[in-house]
């Protein structure tokens, strides 16, 4: 496998590994030892595949801008899903602390008329549109860049990659790979959508590449945004198990990939990134153990990318600039986003 010096380009494998179903554990640990970029920014790095992101990208995206069209990747974020209560993750509660109706009755303290609205809101920081952090995962009591976990976050929150090192940084090239779409003639569906189960491999992401078009070329220092169809599902017939249950997804076998190809994050409109049901018969997350842990990729879930796949689809250009920064709330293992697609 080879690895282009150019700054802007990386050449990935082709082909996916195999998968030995029935273990999990000899499967990550090879995965792990093989794709690691422990050290590879020195011991000191709390931003991952974020170093990828230089100045010379950021021009490079911002020259992607040319019609001026603008596209929030976000969910709602509100009471009305997607979250169901797993380990305490509720949908946002949103509260009003002052109200026009106070304002109206004078009931608010100010003097000559002036009145006022303010708000609350309590949600679990990976309640819709987000990222994982560097902190979020561990692969067998192991941070990332090779920490000891109980070193990094304890209830304090995360020491050391909290979210708020990733600030300023995330502002690249975004390309849209809309799999859903653009795997219509294997999977025989013509609503551009992937069945729940369905795993995207390194194929899949190869041959949606090239029915797209040179502008869905990844390369280094890249956000890639995969499109699945799950979340227009949800949308169109309500969220069922969307939080936690079956959906397409990156097949485990795309990690190598995932390392060769040196983007900077992933994100999907699922919940959670990877094929579910997990291809191991007893296994959580598999990928999430490869790509945050190891590779220090970042993991964004639950974008919706559907009206940036509608303007992509109608010209043909799946590139743009992306702005995504999280919230810089110290010590976090997730964050809440906004993420901004400018054509």
């Amino acid at each position: 496998m080879t690895i282009s010096t150019d700054n802007t380009k990386a050449t990935p494998p082709s082909g996916s590994p195999r998968i030995d179903r029935t273990d999990a554990m000899g499967n990550i640990s090879a995965m792990a030892e093989a794709h690691n970029n422990w050290g590879r920014w020195g011991e000191d790095d709390v931003l991952g595949t974020l170093n990828f992101i230089d100045d010379a990208k950021r021009l490079e995206a911002s020259a992607l801008v040319r019609t001026g069209e603008i596209f929030s990747l976000s969910q709602p974020f509100d009471t009305n899903g997607p979250q169901k209560g797993w380990r305490r993750r509720t949908n946002p509660v949103h509260t009003m602390t002052d109200t026009g109706v106070d304002a109206e009755r004078g009931n608010q303290g100010f003097p000559h008329g002036f009145g006022g609205a303010d708000d609350v809101i309590a949600m679990p920081l990976q309640c819709s549109t987000q990222w994982d952090g560097l902190g979020h995962i561990f692969d067998r009591g192991k941070a990332w860049n090779g920490r000891a976990a109980g070193d990094v976050v304890t209830s304090e929150g995360d020491l050391v990659t909290g979210i708020e090192t990733a600030a300023a940084r995330i502002a690249t090239r975004g390309v849209l790979l809309d799999v859903g779409r653009g795997l219509a003639e294997e999977t025989g569906r013509d609503d551009g959508e992937l069945p729940d189960g369905f795993a995207i491999t390194v194929e899949h992401l190869e041959r949606t590449m090239e029915r797209q078009g040179p502008s869905s070329t990844v390369r280094r220092g890249d956000i890639v945004i995969i499109r699945t169809g799950q979340y227009t599902r949800a949308r169109r017939e309500g969220w069922g198990e969307y939080a936690g249950g079956a959906a397409p997804g990156l097949s485990f076998g795309t990690a190598p990939w995932l390392h060769a190809s040196e983007i900077a994050g992933i994100a999907t409109d699922t919940w959670g990134f990877e094929v579910r049901p997990n291809e191991f018969d007893a296994a959580f997350q598999p990928l999430h153990q490869i790509a945050i842990p190891n590779l220090g990729l970042f993991l964004g879930e639950m974008w919706d990318p559907d009206a940036l796949a509608e303007s992509c689809a109608a010209d043909g250009r799946y590139d743009f600039l992306l702005v995504a920064a999280p919230l810089p709330i110290t010590g976090a293992v997730g964050s809440p986003v906004n993420p901004i697609a400018l054509r």
